[in-house]
Order: structure tokens, then sequence, then C-alpha cells
């Protein structure tokens, strides 16, 4: 977040004079609309996708068409890119929960790791068994 990100827009660019927390709570702010907005509109046409994710969508959209011009949301992108790891926590506890297998999933892999371990330890007993019988 440091006043090199906007080096290049020209004087004439408004947000390129603004100082940096100003440009920060901009960006955030459009981020967040667009996160809202898609969270809407999936609720309003009962999509079966994460409102993030088409609030991302529309974004790019945005973006690609230049409404919504790249060094507006530089600052609050880059801040948010800082602390990405533990952003994609409640992303994926979202994306789990629209595929309707959030309590199916802890029964599955209560299911896989029982079957491991009885697996590994009948394999270890009978081979040990084996080991002795040969001796």
């Amino acid at each position: 977040m440091s006043d090199g990100a906007v080096t290049g827009l020209g004087a004439e660019s408004v947000t390129a004079r603004l100082p940096a927390p100003a440009r920060f709570v901009l960006g955030l702010g459009i981020l967040t609309a667009f996160a809202a907005l898609g969270q809407g509109l999936v609720t309003a046409l009962h999509l079966p996708l994460p409102g993030s994710v088409t609030g991302m969508a529309l974004l790019w959209a945005a973006l690609g068409t230049r409404v919504i011009r790249m060094h507006w949301i530089t600052d609050a992108a880059d801040g948010l890119l800082g602390i990405l790891g533990l952003l994609f926590v409640p992303a994926t506890v979202g994306f789990i929960g629209y595929l309707s297998a959030g309590a199916a999933w802890g029964w599955w892999l209560l299911v896989m790791t029982a079957g491991l371990l009885v697996g590994a330890g009948l394999a270890g007993v009978l081979a040990s068994r084996l080991v002795r019988a040969e001796s």
C-alpha cells in the first residue's frame, strides 16, 4: 500500500492525488460492493453459487469493460493479498456449504480414516503372524 502503486496514472487522475488511506478505503468499498452485489444477485435469482464468487465474476467483467479501473482497487487488493491464506478459510467453508456436503464430509472423513486404520492394523497383525510362522 505504498504511493508507488499509482505511479504512471498521470496528474489527470483524481484517485492518484488521494492519500494512500483514502485509496485503500475506496478500493475496499468497491470490492465490498461487488461482493454484496453478487450475494444479492444470487439470493434474488436463487443461483446455486456462492455470492462472493458471483461478485468476483462481476468485478472481473467490470474491470474488463473498464467500468472499474484497476488503480481504484489496487491498494485494497494488495492489502488483502497480504492475508490471503486467512481469507481462504471462510471461502472454502462457504463453498462446501453450498455443495450441501458440510455434514456428509465429516462422516466420509471419519469412515475413510476408520477404514484406513482398520486396514493398516489388520495388515500389520497379519504380517507379524506370517513372519512368526516362517521363523
